[in-house]
């Protein structure tokens, strides 16, 4: 009898069936919060009417006005942003530690009325975000979601490969057999809508790993070059401006992340000459300044300005726009009001600028709701391949066993498909020792099951 072909097929099924086990959880939960955060502008307008849209009544009140109003209503209220109205029916926004929590508060800008408050970290998108990036539990979820997303990608390459036509027709290759039934018909509801979806979900996946702690730091930290001559005459802390950012709330876009933060002068309101008062006494600008320097210098409505967090801190400016082409990241000495760097698209690299277009794209934020729809398409063909996997897996699996698919001891290892995880590996270094400790795992297991087996037979 001749011996059956071997090929890499099982081998491919293999490593799809493992990264499958272990990223499908992650890929139905990123794909409901993503759906979640997707619809925020529409969600927040339907779930908050009364706390974000205002009656015009007049001249807006001053930002230092408004925020009178609000110390004057709330004295305990430690304020560290405010978000001006971005248009003329518009609340304005400031966010605060109140009784040990942080906490957006809403006002009337026409009347500075408090209309009411928000837990900033305990409603619907903050959780939904805080899940996507971390799982809410800081930066070892945040290492799970960048493991579980470059094992997505080994499983897009996997399933690709499973999927190559090997000689039959259109049908259960590019369209399911909806006739079909049991088994059969989620295999091809998997494994098409596996196909179609694999260019975006991979673009869904590259651009999500860019925003993680690990890899996507050294990403930012290799291709997010500003010239140096920025920060010459500039002092700076030992803050990056990616310290502005919370896993619940996004204040700087990505392309700044690892710029410096700078400092305040404490002497700059006085020419140089010593104040009679001790530094830390010195004269803050006004709120409206701050304002009035970002209409001044074109930032577009729907920017933050967040408060220095200590007497060397600076008022910074940030929008983190639709349109990256509007990114905006001003820094203002908190004392003379000096714009101490103002960072815009014109100073990204090309990476950085495919970046924040990409996160756009992968937000739904570029397009308006043409962008929202594709982006829901998306998410909605994850949930399908990933439940279409697991009924698939479910139906095919032996009693009591988890069902790893079989390999035999005579398969050869394909040189392009190890090329391939090898590469993955290198470039996603979580993948690489998740996968070198995989392969230990799957060899002491297989060891195992034939001394079980030899111990049987003898």
């Amino acid at each position: 009898m001749s011996k059956p072909k071997v090929s890499f097929y099982n081998l491919a099924w293999r490593w799809h069936f493992y990264a499958g086990l272990f990223v499908i959880p992650f890929m139905i939960l990123l794909a409901l919060t993503g759906i979640v955060y997707l619809f925020k502008p529409q969600l927040d307008q339907l779930m908050y009417a009364e706390l974000l849209q205002v009656q015009p009544a007049g001249t807006a009140l001053s930002a230092d006005q408004q925020l009178g109003h609000l110390q004057q209503a709330l004295p305990q209220a430690q304020v560290s942003q405010y978000l001006p109205p971005a248009s003329a029916e518009s609340s304005a926004q400031f966010v605060a530690q109140l009784d040990g929590r942080k906490t957006n508060l809403f006002l009337d800008p026409y009347s500075g009325a408090l209309l009411g408050r928000q837990d900033a970290e305990n409603n619907l998108q903050a959780i939904a975000r805080s899940l996507h990036g971390e799982l809410m539990i800081g930066p070892l979820g945040d290492r799970l979601i960048e493991l579980a997303a470059g094992w997505g990608i080994v499983l897009v390459v996997s399933g690709l490969y499973l999927w190559w036509p090997r000689g039959q027709g259109g049908a259960g290759v590019l369209w399911p057999r909806l006739s079909a039934r049991g088994r059969l018909l989620w295999r091809d509801l998997h494994a098409v809508t596996g196909f179609w979806g694999s260019a975006v979900l991979l673009f869904m996946l590259l651009t999500g790993m860019t925003w993680t702690g690990f890899w996507g730091a050294q990403f930012a930290g290799a291709w997010n070059h500003f010239p140096a001559a920025m920060w010459d005459a500039v002092p700076q802390s030992d803050l990056q401006a990616r310290s502005l950012n919370t896993a619940a709330d996004q204040t700087v876009a990505w392309a700044v992340e690892n710029t410096p933060l700078p400092q305040s002068d404490p002497h700059a309101a006085h020419n140089g000459h010593a104040p009679a008062a001790a530094p830390a006494a010195a004269a803050r600008i006004g709120l409206q300044q701050v304002v009035d320097s970002a209409s001044r210098l074109a930032v577009q409505p729907g920017y933050s300005i967040s408060f220095p967090a200590d007497d060397k801190g600076v008022f910074t400016v940030a929008i983190f726009a639709d349109d990256p082409r509007n990114d905006a990241t001003l820094h203002l000495d908190q004392y003379s009001g000096k714009v101490l760097a103002d960072l815009r698209w014109a100073d990204y690299g090309l990476v950085a600028r495919m970046v924040e277009s990409g996160a756009m794209l992968h937000e739904g934020k570029m397009f308006g709701l043409a962008n929202q729809l594709l982006m829901l398409a998306v998410c909605l063909l994850i949930l399908l391949g990933s439940i279409s996997g697991l009924v698939m897996w479910w139906k095919r699996r032996p009693q009591g066993r988890i069902g790893v698919p079989p390999l035999r001891h005579d398969l050869p290892l394909w040189k392009g498909g190890v090329a391939i995880m090898f590469g993955l590996g290198l470039l996603f270094p979580l993948v690489g020792a998740s996968l070198l400790l995989a392969l230990l795992l799957d060899w002491l297991g297989q060891r195992l099951t034939r001394r079980g087996a030899e111990a049987v037979a003898g």
